[in-house]
């Protein structure tokens, strides 16, 4: 009856390993979904590369140059293997979401950052073999993990440095995903200079971006904010922005801000990023007070469970 089975899956999947030709794999993932080398459990990923190419990567290589493009080599070895697991339970997610589509994923910020092995040699100079074995080392030790909830891949998103609290994903991508809440993450503050960063804008700047008319004063009025302190809301002299649209018009580091008229427009951010999942500087704060990559991913994406392709 096995053996009926997998002939059967293998026949079902021909259709799909015609039009995406890199699924070129013997055994079907009943959890996951994927088509797996039955031996080394090998998955490939379509990486939509900067010059328009679509490169199908093994996903194992391909967080090779996924974590140090997102997380400096600075952080704690824990930290970064929280890192590894959220990337490549972000990457599964994509390629299960986008099986009909031409590539899975792009290597920039609209999905994560990707590096190949020519631009990390030229990063790190004499210092790529060295840098290069610990992360490999670091993906080699979480192969194949990815963060489950209720039986399916999450969304594992993550950012820079939260504002003192990770974000609910509704107020964010809408969606409202009970592992997606907000988390208290204010040792954040211990972990970057950065934290807090005020930015100036003279009057002209400052109404051009948004594109209102210009005036010498400045009135702000209904600001509403969401449970992690972030505007969700406001209004300029009348006119009224989601806040983060505001936040992205004005280029602003996060959607946790304070203005003030003094002249010039002085907007100070608390926080780097979306605010969504996994802090990255959080989890290296955990990671400095012992806690382990499974502890720090359970913590940001709360009631999920590791498991392994």
């Amino acid at each position: 009856m096995r053996k009926l089975l997998v002939f059967v899956v293998f026949v079902v999947s021909i259709p799909v390993m015609v039009i995406n030709f890199f699924y070129s794999y013997k055994d079907f993932d009943m959890d996951t979904g994927f088509i797996n080398n039955e031996k080394e459990n090998d998955v490939f990923i379509r990486v939509l590369r900067g010059n328009g190419n679509i490169e199908t990567i093994n996903i194992e290589d391909y967080l090779i140059g996924v974590v140090p493009s997102e997380s400096p080599l600075s952080f704690e070895d824990e930290a970064l293997k929280a890192q590894t697991v959220a990337a490549r339970t972000y990457a599964l997610k994509q390629m299960q979401n986008n099986q009909g589509n031409s590539y899975d994923v792009t290597d920039d910020t609209y999905s994560q950052v990707y590096s190949d092995l020519d631009t990390l040699k030229y990063r790190w100079g004499e210092y790529f073999d060295q840098n290069y074995t610990r992360i490999k080392n670091i993906v080699d030790s979480t192969k194949g993990q990815y963060m489950s909830y209720d039986g399916d891949i999450i969304y594992a998103f993550f950012f820079s440095t939260s504002n003192g609290f990770t974000e609910d994903n509704k107020d964010v991508f809408g969606a409202d995903l009970p592992y997606l809440k907000v988390v208290d993450s204010s040792f954040d503050a211990e972990e970057t200079d950065r934290f807090s960063v005020t930015t100036s804008f003279t009057k002209d700047e400052f109404y051009n971006d948004l594109g209102i008319p210009y005036s010498d004063e400045l009135i702000i009025t209904d600001v509403v904010r969401t449970a992690s302190n972030r505007v969700s809301n406001l209004c300029i002299n009348g006119y009224c922005f989601n806040g983060i649209s505001f936040q992205y018009k004005l280029g602003l580091r996060s959607n946790d801000y304070e203005i003030i008229d003094n002249g010039n427009i002085e907007i100070t951010t608390k926080g780097f990023g979306h605010g969504v999942g996994l802090s990255q500087y959080g989890a290296n704060a955990l990671a400095k007070r012992n806690k382990n990559y499974e502890e720090i991913l359970k913590y940001y994406y709360q009631g999920t469970e590791l498991k392994k392709l």
